[in-house]
């Protein structure tokens, strides 16, 4: 609730108003979400997905994480096929998608231009995923989608940029207990120049559900 009623960022909040109004020629016949999206999932989760920002015309549109757009698509293929997701695809908010022993968060909750919010705009809407983690003892794996969610966590957690390397596949084990898994994010620059398969990324969810499944 907090997260939707945010209107800290103004420049994104302006961005996402007017992306809402004008919409996308293939949208035009819906109601955009338009607010900052709040995380999806079982928040007593074992698994937890750091992104990026919602698309604007995916989840600013849809108001889920990941739904609506190619980046969703490929990921929500993925979850499924690792049995983290109930069915493959995210095409709307109501389509009955549920997460199983997982949640997806994300660095900016709201869409910012040209997929870059700023570093003050990460700054600002760190505050909640530092409160998300608090509230998730039960998460043992997070998997960072791009480097940016991957500096996100690290500043949230409290822990030195400098002590970790990005990379996709890279794993680190935290002080706190918490398994990280770095991967290239699933955006259309990503997946259509190859520089990150499907079964790479499946890849990376097969290895998370190894570590969860640990006693």
């Amino acid at each position: 609730k907090e997260i939707v009623e945010c209107e800290k960022c103004s420049r994104l909040r302006e961005h996402c108003t007017q992306v809402a109004i004008t919409k996308r020629r293939a949208y035009r016949d819906q109601e955009y979400w338009g607010r900052p999206v709040p995380s999806f999932g079982d928040p007593k989760a074992r698994l937890l997905i750091v992104g990026l920002a919602p698309g604007a015309h995916g989840a600013n549109r849809t108001g889920r994480m990941f739904t609506g757009d190619s980046s969703g698509d490929f990921l929500y293929r993925v979850l499924h096929n690792t049995g983290f997701a109930s069915q493959p695809t995210s095409k709307f908010k109501e389509d009955g998608l549920r997460l199983n022993d997982a949640y997806i968060t994300a660095s900016a909750h709201c869409a910012p231009p040209d997929n870059k919010p700023s570093p003050e705009e990460l700054n600002t809407c760190r505050e909640f995923l530092t409160r998300e983690l608090a509230l998730m003892p039960r998460a043992k794996v997070v998997v960072v989608l791009g480097r940016i969610a991957f500096e996100n966590y690290l500043r949230a957690a409290g822990l030195k940029l400098g002590g970790y390397e990005f990379g996709h596949g890279v794993e680190h084990k935290l002080d706190n207990g918490r398994t990280l898994i770095c991967s290239y994010h699933p955006s259309q620059q990503n997946t259509s120049t190859g520089r990150l398969t499907e079964p790479m990324l499946e890849a990376i969810f097969t290895r998370a559900r190894q570590i969860i499944a640990r006693p």
